[in-house]
């Protein structure tokens, strides 16, 4: 009977395995790696030229799409805005809408705000990370580190990101991008 029951459950497990194996993608995509608020990503990465993978994977690192998100420092929404980066932002795209940072927990504006936040970080340093480094840390944070030799080689790069917190969240975020790549681009 003992050895029918460990078959059996063999079995399962063989099955449950095969079953996962094949449905990995599809696993990974609706669970791990969703393509949630597409309408808004979609619409915004397009206006502002980011990889529409990026933005998803700036919010997946900093919400996990939880519109109502705030951090330990106060940012908010699904792109974990502070408000004087809002600000800047608000400023810079000349929006007379009347959006306060009281909207940041509205999905459309946070991804607005948060995308053309990364797109003016993009233009500014011209490399992902760079960029990815001064949405976490700031500019004034990466403009220093970029002064620094023993950080940056070319004053353009960085080479090595001192802070262990921005190194893990540049890593995190640039993960969670080449999974969305792999996963969609097939």
């Amino acid at each position: 009977m003992r050895k029918k029951l460990a078959a059996a459950f063999l079995l399962m497990l063989v099955a449950a395995g095969v079953f996962i194996g094949l449905n990995a993608d599809a696993i990974c995509r609706k669970y791990i790696y969703p393509l949630k608020f597409q309408s808004y990503v979609e619409k915004y990465s397009a206006e502002y030229g980011v990889d529409k993978y990026l933005v998803y994977a700036v919010i997946k690192t900093e919400s996990g799409f939880k519109t109502d998100a705030v951090s330990d420092v106060g940012a908010r929404g699904l792109m974990q805005l502070m408000e004087d980066a809002f600000d800047w932002v608000q400023y810079r795209m000349g929006d007379e809408s009347g959006i306060t940072y009281d909207d940041m927990f509205n999905a459309e504006y946070n991804i607005k705000c948060g995308t053309y936040l990364l797109s003016l970080l993009y233009s500014e340093y011209q490399d992902e990370e760079t960029a990815l480094a001064a949405y976490f840390s700031g500019r004034g944070k990466v403009n220093s580190w970029l002064s620094d030799s023993e950080y940056s080689s070319d004053g353009k790069t960085l080479d090595k990101i001192p802070s262990a917190s921005s190194n893990h969240y540049v890593h995190k975020v640039m993960t969670a991008y080449r999974s969305y790549t792999n996963l969609y681009e097939k």
